[in-house]
């Protein structure tokens, strides 16, 4: 098995790739702007540092390598406050990844992309690759026109380049306060004796798909896609807000905790619905999600007891 680079490994999908690619035997080289975090699977190799320094990234690019790219500096939420920064801050960055991983004659580049916020508003459900693209966020936007930077170096080089556009990803791991994730998000409100905020009366339809399943998918893409395409990852099952928070209820009482929502107006910026049609890459490679939505909240619930306690009593 070839080795691979992963930048931006050493986050919340990243560790779970990172992870696999080990089990499957290969060398694993992991790319990240912060310091080594603890959480780091045994047996790969860390670099601190920017892909967008070319320098360093051309020591790591060995010909016949892999390379998997999940590093991005937003989230759709905080892309709002500042779309300049959005687009300077990843667009750059990934086309010259581009460049570099056409000079050192890489084997495969996944570019993971985004299947929660490139398609936009969708004309049917679930969402095919072929489906119209209209982004309504400056991270969607800059998204797929990475994306489009990719095809058309495929197209005109041959770049060896895949994307992969994961939908809502969750998982044990997850991070609170950083505008990103609502399971996450609610599970934490509610242990913590807080309200859930929901924006609407039901709130947004998402496919939630476990970090391991988007993980086994990214690995599925990279070891037996078709270069040049674009595969989706998801669950084809749509649960909105309401839907999670109803889950989350019969976990709560389990425990001796109550369930409070909150209510807000709709967010302009909000899809109302987004659910993936995965058949493509299911199809291609025999890939498939594996945790149902319930065992996984299950397991998000169960981790955040842990946290609780581990943490001491809080204000």
């Amino acid at each position: 098995m070839p080795s691979t680079l992963v930048i931006g490994g050493a986050g919340f999908i990243g560790i779970e790739v990172s992870r696999l690619l080990l089990e499957a035997g290969g060398e694993v080289v992991i790319l990240g702007r912060g310091k080594e975090p603890l959480s780091l699977p045994n047996g790969c190799r860390y670099v601190q540092g920017d892909y967008a320094n070319l320098g360093l990234l051309r020591t790591l690019l060995t010909p016949g390598c892999d390379v998997v790219n999940l590093a991005y500096s937003t989230v759709p939420k905080t892309s709002f406050a500042d779309p300049t920064f959005d687009l300077l801050s990843n667009l750059p960055a990934n086309v010259a990844l581009l460049q570099e991983v056409q000079r050192a004659e890489v084997r495969r580049l996944v570019i993971v992309s985004s299947g929660g916020t490139v398609y936009g508003a969708a004309s049917t459900l679930p969402i095919p690759e072929d489906h119209p693209t209209n982004p309504i966020s400056p991270y969607g936007i800059t998204k797929l026109t990475i994306d489009s930077y990719a095809r058309m170096f495929h197209a005109t080089t041959d770049l060896p380049v895949l994307i992969a556009r994961p939908a809502n990803a969750y998982g044990e791991a997850q991070r609170t306060g950083v505008g990103q994730g609502f399971m996450a998000a609610a599970i934490d409100a509610i242990q913590r004796g807080r309200e859930v905020q929901i924006y609407g009366l039901e709130g947004t339809i998402r496919d939630y798909i476990h970090v391991r399943d988007v993980a086994t998918g990214i690995v599925a893409v990279l070891q037996r896609g078709k270069e040049g395409n674009i595969y989706n990852l998801g669950t084809g099952i749509g649960a909105s807000n309401l839907d999670l928070i109803r889950l989350l209820q019969s976990l709560a009482a389990a425990d001796g905790f109550s369930v409070r929502v909150s209510h807000l107006p709709e967010r302009r910026f909000d899809v109302a619905a987004n659910v993936l049609d995965s058949r493509k890459l299911s199809d291609a490679t025999g890939w498939s999600p594996r945790i149902s939505l319930a065992d996984g909240l299950a397991a998000m619930w169960r981790h955040g007891l842990q946290r609780k306690l581990e943490r001491g009593p809080r204000p």
